[in-house]
């Protein structure tokens, strides 16, 4: 069978979480090829890939969000839209009225367009937005409600005008871009399209921009509902639709995901490979481990502020956060700055490394993510008999407290960006060796009995086969 694998803003161009999960399933289905459908942030990425792809990787199509600067339209045209075209542009600008994706992604892939922005520079969508003014935005100028628009819209209507390798299966590893991709493929070859949520994309793209200074205040909602559109376009268009944890699928449900096409997929590790990295170190010195991008939404500023309120307590801590920082070069410099003024040692960012050559000198991690789907990086670390001090998201209180499994805590839970309360947890962990020992080997024996990457990859094999029939 021949899959294409959607994946945004992940595989192959970043390492760690979801490109992992990607990497693992490709490897270890030889049985199948692969198309990979890699959408990437800039075209400074094309080419850059992190990983050495599997020779079942026939073919990697790569498409960036930022093309939409090289597009440019002929202003003024208009292109005789029908009612139903009207309506979908409406919803799709925020408007509480049906959808019809279908015939949205005819429309703008018809030849009468030149390029996708020949429709922003049409007179249709400036009525259309003429309309959206007056009735919500009435005091917004209408320049900027224009470059606002087209800077939320074009991605999409680039997405929507992009070729689509032919495949037997289409696979998105979330919703936003990746689910309309995946959506528009079933559109396209009417071929089965599975999606996998490992966190909520909306949900994500809201935090962001609540916090986002780029959004003016007034287009925050709009840009909110934005991306709820679509999830719902893939919510609607999959065949099968899967997710890591109990909480998740009830998201989704609220969300609008029929509970009928909803199936749990836990997340996996290898557990044999931790077996020989259990070794404490003995030079009296405390080593606290995260295995984490530096990125905004896995929240390392907090993390630091934690670790200077740990370092007072427990002078002899270092601290090693393990991940790559190139992602967002800024964030990575307003750490290090943030760092300097806490005036806090021993913090070593290691970039990129592998997590097995450090993981036994650690004596407990910590994740501080203000939005997480079932992290791996928790798993790598209950595999290694670790225990985790981790905030309160995603699945991060089942993992380390299990679902009524008799086995025990497995770590510690604080609130999301309470700095205080994380270093209080770690404190407690980092003065008590045994309460760390027997934490960590109730981690390990959890991932030991329901989180084994061998039952992942034979849940996946079941339902490819299952969706797509035997080919």
């Amino acid at each position: 069978m021949k899959i294409c694998l959607i994946a945004e803003g992940s595989y192959p161009y970043i390492t760690g979480g979801v490109s992992s999960w990607i990497h693992a399933i490709v490897n270890q289905m030889p049985e199948h090829e692969f198309i990979i459908f890699a959408i990437g942030a800039s075209r400074s990425q094309k080419g850059q890939f992190k990983y050495k792809l599997p020779a079942n990787v026939k073919e990697v199509k790569e498409m960036f969000l930022d093309s939409y600067l090289e597009e440019e339209g002929i202003w003024g045209k208009r292109f005789r839209l029908t009612d139903v075209q009207k309506q979908s542009l409406q919803a799709l600008l925020g408007e509480k009225l049906d959808m019809d994706w279908s015939g949205l992604f005819d429309m703008l892939r018809s030849p009468k367009f030149r390029n996708a922005a020949d429709f922003l520079t049409s007179k249709d969508f400036f009525d259309l937005l003429e309309e959206l003014c007056a009735k919500h935005y009435p005091l917004v100028p209408f320049t900027e409600m224009f470059w606002t628009v087209r800077s939320m819209i074009l991605p999409l209507l680039l997405t929507i005008r992009e070729d689509i390798p032919e495949a037997d299966m289409y696979h998105s590893v979330s919703t936003g871009y990746a689910g309309v991709v995946g959506s528009l493929a079933k559109h396209l070859y009417n071929k089965p399209f599975i999606l996998t949520e490992h966190g909520i994309y909306s949900r994500e793209r809201e935090e962001e921009i609540i916090k986002a200074d780029w959004v003016k205040g007034y287009f925050k909602d709009l840009w909110i509902e934005y991306f709820y559109r679509l999830s719902s376009c893939a919510y609607e268009a999959a065949d099968q639709v899967v997710t890591l944890f109990r909480r998740n699928k009830e998201i989704q449900i609220e969300l609008g995901c029929d509970a009928g096409k909803i199936d749990i997929i836990p997340n996996g590790v290898n557990v044999d490979d931790y077996m020989s990295i259990r070794a404490q170190t003995t030079d009296g010195k405390l080593r606290i481990g995260a295995i984490i991008r530096v990125v905004p939404i896995k929240d390392i500023k907090t993390m630091l502020q934690s670790f200077a309120v740990i370092k007072r307590e427990l002078p002899e801590t270092e601290f090693y956060v393990m991940g790559p920082y190139e992602e967002d070069k800024q964030y990575y410099e307003e750490c290090l700055q943030l760092q300097a003024a806490l005036e806090l040692k021993d913090v070593h960012f290691t970039g990129a490394v592998r997590i097995l050559d450090y993981m036994g000198m650690m004596d407990l991690f910590m994740l501080t993510s203000i939005s997480e789907g079932q992290p791996l990086a928790i798993l790598e670390g209950m595999a290694g008999a670790k225990p985790f001090v981790a905030t309160n998201v995603g699945s991060c209180k089942e993992l380390l407290s299990g679902m009524d499994d008799g086995l025990g805590e497995a770590g510690l839970i604080a609130p999301v960006m309470h700095y205080e309360k994380l270093a209080m947890a770690a404190i407690q962990l980092g003065k008590d060796r045994q309460l760390r020992e027997k934490m960590g080997r109730n981690a390990y024996e959890r991932v030991k009995r329901f989180y084994r990457q061998e039952d992942v990859i034979k849940n996946y094999r079941r339902l490819y086969q299952k969706v797509g029939g035997e080919q």
